[in-house]
């Protein structure tokens, strides 16, 4: 073993530091795989927020992260539901506080999530021969800005939120506008829309 001490120098001013360039990634088109634009929860830490966090933090937390949604879990690994950022000042906490009064500043994440049971997903088997375009038209059937990604269970574990599409990210990708249209898809969205 060589226990000889490395050579060392010093810096003139004004040395830079090197910038991390990662390789740019191949453009995406309608008809690239879909798990191009896929969020893929087992490469990125999902976003989280507990039910009991008041909107104006959940708020400061997607901005934090950098992203639009965030999953809502009471008890880690468990999954609740979802809350985007249109939940937190869209029509669903001025019905909450038309129907039970309050303040805004009263309202938490749980007042407005979507229950996981009413999310829309999608089987990740079924992505290994699907392309962008077939996301994008999911994307526009549900009018939803988010489309969860689900695993079933096996023997060896149950099924597992796997990932997500994100309508800004697919956009992002693609270099243009999907224009998608919210549209109530449940009983519940359509009586708050009518009332």
């Amino acid at each position: 073993m060589n226990d000889k001490a490395l050579p060392t120098f010093r810096f003139d001013e004004g040395v830079c530091i090197a910038q991390a360039e990662p390789p740019p990634a191949p453009p995406v088109t309608l008809d690239s795989p879909a798990l191009a634009v896929m969020t893929d929860l087992t490469q990125v830490r999902a976003a989280t927020v507990h039910p009991d966090t008041p909107l104006a933090l959940a708020e400061q937390a997607m901005i934090r992260r950098g992203v639009r949604l965030l999953f809502v879990v009471e008890r880690m690994p468990c999954v609740d539901g979802i809350v985007g950022a249109v939940d937190l000042h869209g029509e669903r906490p001025m019905q909450v506080l038309h129907r039970r009064g309050g303040a805004y500043a009263d309202l938490r994440v749980a007042d407005v999530m979507t229950r996981l049971p009413e999310v829309d997903v999608v089987d990740f088997a079924s992505l290994a021969d699907a392309t962008v375009a077939r996301v994008v038209a999911t994307l526009r059937r549900f009018g939803r800005p988010h489309l969860l990604v689900a695993e079933h269970a096996t023997a060896a574990a149950p099924p597992r939120i796997r990932g997500l599409f994100s309508a800004t990210q697919v956009e992002r990708q693609l270099g243009r506008p999907l224009h998608t249209i919210a549209i109530a898809s449940t009983f519940a969205e359509i009586e708050q829309a009518l009332s």
